[in-house]
């Protein structure tokens, strides 16, 4: 298919701004361009809405770990909830749970899960493994204290995008490693799941898409301490020995993003292995698509099949 025209547009926008690429700027003016471009789009942006937002912190590996708990509206305070364990991308290295907020919102409100949003500690400071043992260790703490959380247990699963997949993937690898709790499923939305960018969609989509080559070299390089790092599973989940034992797990991927491969090769490897897997990839739409509510159509329509899709799960 050819690009979305509303995609096209956005992507012409974005060129015409003469904004420069994040892999053009340090970490730190990566995360400045990102609030204020928040700052200034807040006004526009319907949030989604909620019965309640919690803020906290919770114990991580190295530093207390900032939480945000979103409340669907309509649900019954007397029974224990289901939940999604939210981890967001961007490369490991910029965004937080303040600029993910809208989306926070808006998963909570379409799926009538309580979302726990994870802020991680982020590349370059903190380089691998510490944003995945951060999101490993918030993942135990969440089951540690589900009950008092009005938590069920049994429904408590985990979702990331991007870099975000990556860690979402890693966390519930570990958990199968480490036997602990099970999660009830895993949502992986465009993962990177291996380090590289030699699969055809990475070579086809380098440039013009926004996400490119360069910027995957960015954040990869931010992110590992060497290139031996990469070997690791918790660093590359798709190179783990076993992909046997795992949750249910649904993938979702865009046409025109280099990491589109990246997803259908971990769906593959987890359908050999027996997983019980759903894979779907969104035409004519570009890394990033989910986060784009009220500007792609796609964004809505991936909210609405993720709901009739973690019915099945």
């Amino acid at each position: 298919m050819a690009l979305d025209p509303k995609v096209a547009h956005f992507i012409q926008q974005v060129t015409d701004s003469g904004a420069k690429a994040y892999e053009d700027l340090t970490p730190a003016e990566s995360r400045r361009l990102e609030m204020n471009e928040l700052i200034r789009n807040r006004g526009a942006r319907v949030l989604e809405s909620v019965a309640g937002v919690e803020h906290s912190f919770i114990p991580g590996p190295t530093a207390d770990l900032p939480i945000r708990i979103y409340r669907p509206i309509h649900c019954d305070i007397d029974d224990l909830q289901p939940a999604i364990i939210f981890i967001h991308g961007s490369g490991w290295v910029v965004s937080n749970i303040e600029t993910n907020d809208h989306f926070s919102r808006a998963l909570a409100h379409r799926t009538g899960s309580v979302v726990i949003a994870i802020n991680y500690q982020k590349a370059p400071e903190h380089k691998f493994p510490i944003p995945i043992d951060d999101c490993y260790a918030s993942t135990l703490w969440i089951f540690e204290h589900a009950k008092c959380l009005g938590l069920d247990v049994n429904r408590i699963g985990i979702l990331g995008d991007s870099a975000g997949g990556n860690l979402a993937a890693a966390v519930t690898l570990r958990l199968r490693d480490e036997n602990g709790p099970k999660l009830a499923y895993q949502v992986l939305i465009y993962p990177a799941v291996q380090y590289g960018w030699n699969t055809p969609s990475a070579q086809t989509h380098a440039e013009g898409y926004l996400l490119q080559q360069a910027s995957m070299k960015y954040y990869w390089g931010h992110y590992l301490r060497s290139e031996a790092d990469a070997l690791n599973p918790y660093c590359s989940p798709l190179s783990a020995q076993s992909h046997k034992d795992l949750p249910a797990t649904l993938i979702y991927t865009a046409e025109f993003d280099p990491l589109c491969d990246d997803g259908y090769l971990y769906y593959r490897e987890l359908e050999s292995s027996g997983v019980n897997v759903k894979y779907r990839c969104f035409d004519g739409v570009i890394h990033g698509f989910i986060k784009m509510l009220g500007v792609f159509d796609q964004a809505d329509e991936f909210l609405d099949e993720l709901k009739q899709d973690l019915l099945k799960v």
